[in-house]
């Protein structure tokens, strides 16, 4: 399929993965920095555009790639579907209820999908978890406890902006878990001159507990650090991953059971690319898919929520 990808910053990487993997067929980058386009189209061989709507209304491209600022991801998400295009679109998908809606009526309307890149869904680790659950492989899941961990290095993410910012991805991965689980409490505090912050919000099914706490001022020295705790009748899992952003990763996952911890070897994938990669098959065979328009709508609105009630606690 032919893809035409907005923005120069993550759109960047979108590229290279399109031309590591070989899953797409034509490659077109809209950016406004020439630079930069000239050295994607050097290094990929991508065909490369300064106007967005030659881009969007291109009518050799199926797919618009959207990796621009969340704020402007409605406005071009309904250019493309109205211009006959499917849309794969970064996260955030949008950042107001209005937005969100307006990008469901138009998906229906014009007949084409979104697909939103909601990649946690693709490590392994949150799989093996995810699979735990459904086989009941160490019987019933009781309690899990999410966590995304980080210094101040994604610009603000005070009270504000941290739901949709930073915690987008488990509160994605927690409404695919639990089918929609209810948010039953949130606390929140934050460092506000620094614009940064700490959440922890709490869900509950009739039968599981569920916590997704996400930090944005941890010191400078820490690493970026996601994991899960996950209680079930007859095993803990414990997960974490912690990138130093230098190149160091330090991953494991452990699962105790009755006798003994045993340490899960995960698949070496890049569950970005495996996000990009189910993303083309789907638009190619029209399957069903777990990044779909209405499950990032549901993270985003439980987002939207969480954001309401850090803002009342707040006043």
């Amino acid at each position: 399929m032919n893809i035409g990808i907005l923005g120069t910053g993550f759109g960047a990487y979108h590229a290279s993965l399109y031309h590591q993997t070989g899953v797409a067929g034509r490659v077109v980058v809209f950016g406004r920095n020439e630079e930069k386009l000239k050295k994607l189209k050097e290094e990929l061989g991508v065909e490369t555009s300064t106007s967005i709507e030659e881009v969007i209304n291109d009518p050799g491209l199926d797919i618009i790639d959207i990796c621009l600022p969340s704020a402007l991801h409605k406005q071009y998400t309904l250019m493309a579907l109205e211009a006959g295009k499917h849309v794969f679109c970064e996260t955030p998908v949008c950042l107001t209820a209005e937005d969100a809606l307006a990008m469901k009526r138009a998906e229906t309307h014009y007949e084409k999908r979104v697909l939103v890149n909601q990649f946690i869904k693709f490590d392994p680790a949150y799989q093996y978890l995810y699979d735990a659950v459904q086989q009941k492989k160490y019987g019933r899941l009781l309690k899990v406890s999410l966590m995304r961990e980080t210094p101040p290095l994604w610009g603000n993410l005070g009270l504000e902006s941290i739901t949709t910012n930073l915690m987008i991805h488990e509160l994605d991965y927690i409404n695919w878990l639990l089918n929609g689980a209810s948010v039953t409490s949130v606390w929140g505090t934050q460092d506000a001159e620094a614009g940064q912050a700490l959440v922890q919000a709490t869900f509950n099914t009739p039968q599981i507990n569920a916590q997704v706490t996400a930090v944005s001022l941890m010191p400078p020295a820490y690493p970026f650090s996601v994991g899960y705790e996950a209680y079930f009748e007859h095993a803990k899992l414990e997960f974490h991953e912690k990138d130093d952003m230098q190149g160091g990763i330090d991953t494991a996952l452990y699962v105790y059971g009755q006798a003994d911890r045993q340490e899960i070897l995960l698949d070496k994938v890049n569950p970005y690319e495996q996000s990009l990669r189910h993303a083309l098959e789907c638009f190619r065979d029209g399957t069903k898919s777990v990044l779909s328009l209405n499950h990032a709508l549901s993270a985003i609105n439980t987002a939207f929520e969480l954001k309401k009630r850090l803002t009342e606690l707040l006043h």
